[in-house]
């Protein structure tokens, strides 16, 4: 007895939800406090030389590997370079990493990789074109039976990274004398 009615209240409760009860009320269009309508964002100014360092000085580290003769070479690049490695020429374009203020951490590089057509002296087909992240390899592979591309590093600098690591030492080494 107890179960039927266990079941007839579970069936009334579902049944009370298929009816429509009193819509949404509509959003009241309201005006914007005087005070609040002068008052504005203070505009961030951005100046190149704030921002971090210049793309022109970021430096790259890429890993290159040839799975065929399992020889890994590191190749330090600026954005805007290129450099060929026999059949292979790797490109990059950009490189960047999160600020240290910035969670989560991660390094990046806009990467193009080109390899020599087969039975030619001088095609290359262009078999990837895309960002390479360091902390993240499988989100792009460089997909290529013979090579392997990857981003090791990428060197750069934010405003203020310089100052506590100086002051840091001038702590130290009044310390220690």
């Amino acid at each position: 007895m107890r179960r039927a009615l266990a079941l007839c209240s579970g069936l009334l409760l579902l049944a009370a939800c298929d009816r429509e009860g009193p819509g949404a009320p509509d959003a009241l269009e309201t005006e914007i406090p005087d005070a609040l309508k002068t008052a504005s964002v203070a505009p961030q100014p951005v100046v190149a030389g704030e921002i971090g360092t210049p793309m022109n000085e970021r430096v790259a580290m890429i890993g290159l590997l040839n799975k065929r003769n399992n020889v890994s070479q590191d190749l330090e690049m600026k954005p805007g370079e290129q450099r060929r490695v026999g059949d292979v020429i790797v490109r990059v374009q950009a490189c960047e990493r999160t600020a240290p203020w910035e969670m989560p951490k991660e390094t990046g590089a806009f990467v193009q990789v080109l390899v020599k057509r087969r039975g030619s002296s001088d095609q290359f087909d262009r078999i990837f074109s895309g960002w390479l992240f360091k902390n993240s390899p499988s989100l792009n592979v460089v997909e290529h039976p013979i090579y392997d591309v990857w981003v090791k590093d990428c060197t750069m600098a934010f405003p203020g990274e310089e100052a506590p690591a100086s002051s840091a030492t001038t702590e130290g080494s009044g310390a220690e004398g």
